[in-house]
């Protein structure tokens, strides 16, 4: 089996669920993170405070989170918040594109759309799931350490990997699931296209005078883009007065989030509500302010000899949609069922090899590329100074008008952005 041994670099999410499910299929698989090693104190310690972020989960990923255990975890902790609507519109334009509406037919909401989690509940599910007994026989953790070098061994061997306490790992296939800066793309010399948007978002956790009523909200403004995203009711407070808490990605010109960050919260707060025209109310309270710049990035491949990349080391797009995490999910999905189709199909003997990472490539890299550049273009219809040109405004106008009148095309929408 040592000939099947691969080798994970990266402990996040996506690296996680792709251990996970490889184990689960009774194959030997390391996973090294940098964090340190977790005690369930820590992770109580955490989970009890909000996070500000959320990942909008598609039922594509649902599905993959389900299927290694980690989802059911999840719906039991109460920690995730359902959306069942999706409301996209523009201010100072026609036009509202409302994804899982009311049929009008007998008052019944349409289906689940996706749940928006915390990236710790998740995290604390997946750990919880490379502890379960029934994988430590495959599954080798190693938390704490970092990768200090590579060397390729030739195909047949695959890589050696040495660790910053000098431990040497010998991996038939190595995988980098090890973030935009993956260090592993870096020392297999894969180049990388970026486009920098100068664009900054605000997130933040705020209480809003009215309920989100498990709808997703996502004004397109000239600045960018502001997400109205609901966010699970963690306190006995909450639960008695449920659906007013959401997460918020607020998408500015660069320079004017910076001086909005040097500012209050109260003020912050005031400023993000004008900004949603109000859409639900004052805002009473806001919590954990933090701000990142905003990036799109493509590996210029997604493979090598013996190497595959996957999740933000391969591709990172716009927040606009809150695809991130649900591309990185279909990466893993599709790499594992072509690894282990070949694996099976070749009696045992195929692992890693050079055609099954190319037929992961094709699947995955095209697709990713198709929905980096159109978040861009989208955000580049909506935001900046072109896009308060008025030719450009009617475009915009008349294309969301008709879009929203059309039933079969927003159904088509809805499917793809669920990734099933």
């Amino acid at each position: 089996m040592q000939n099947n041994h691969t080798l994970i670099i990266g402990g996040g999410i996506v690296g996680a669920s792709l251990a996970l499910k490889l184990a689960q299929a009774k194959l030997p698989v390391t996973l090294i993170d940098a964090h340190p090693k977790r005690s369930e104190k820590d992770w109580a310690d955490k989970l009890q405070q909000r996070d500000a972020r959320v990942y909008a989960l598609s039922l594509a990923s649902l599905k993959l989170l389900e299927n290694i255990g980690a989802w059911q975890k999840i719906a039991a902790s109460g920690r995730k918040a359902d959306y069942t609507q999706m409301q996209v519109w523009q201010r100072d334009g026609i036009g509202e594109l409302l994804f899982g509406e009311n049929d009008g037919k007998d008052n019944r909401m349409s289906e689940l759309l996706g749940s928006m989690v915390e990236p710790a509940v998740i995290e604390y599910a997946l750990w919880q799931g490379l502890q379960d007994a029934s994988v430590s026989e495959y599954l080798t953790v190693i938390a704490g350490q970092k990768v200090i070098q590579m060397d390729w061994q030739g195909s047949q061997f695959g890589y050696r990997v040495t660790l910053d306490d000098s431990t040497v790992i010998d991996a038939k296939l190595l995988v980098g699931a090890d973030g935009r800066g993956s260090f592993v793309r870096q020392q297999a010399g894969i180049g990388l296209d970026t486009l920098d948007y100068k664009q900054t978002a605000i997130c933040c956790a705020i209480q809003t005078a009215k309920p989100h009523r498990a709808t997703a909200r996502q004004a397109m403004l000239p600045t960018g883009t502001l997400a109205l995203l609901p966010l699970a009711d963690i306190t006995d407070e909450d639960k008695f007065n449920p659906q007013h808490w959401q997460s918020i990605v607020w998408t500015l010109p660069r320079n004017q989030a910076l001086n909005y960050l040097t500012e209050s919260p109260r003020f912050i707060a005031d400023k993000l509500a004008a900004a949603s025209s109000y859409e639900l109310g004052a805002i009473s309270q806001i919590e954990s302010i933090a701000s990142f710049q905003l990036t799109a990035q493509q590996a210029n491949s997604y493979i090598a000899d013996n190497l595959v990349l996957i999740g933000d080391a391969a591709h990172g797009v716009h927040p606009l949609a809150g695809q991130g995490l649900n591309l990185g999910l279909l990466d893993v999905q599709v790499l594992s069922d072509q690894l282990l189709y070949d694996f099976a199909r070749s009696g045992a003997t195929l692992w890693g090899a050079n055609q099954t990472l190319r037929l992961y490539e094709r699947l995955r890299r095209p697709h990713n590329s198709l929905m980096m550049h159109s978040f861009s273009a989208l955000n580049w219809l909506f935001a900046g100074e072109l896009a308060q040109l008025r030719p450009i405004q009617q475009i915009r106008n008349e294309g969301m008008y008709r879009v929203s009148k059309i039933k079969p095309l927003m159904r088509l929408f809805t499917k793809k952005a669920s990734g099933v």
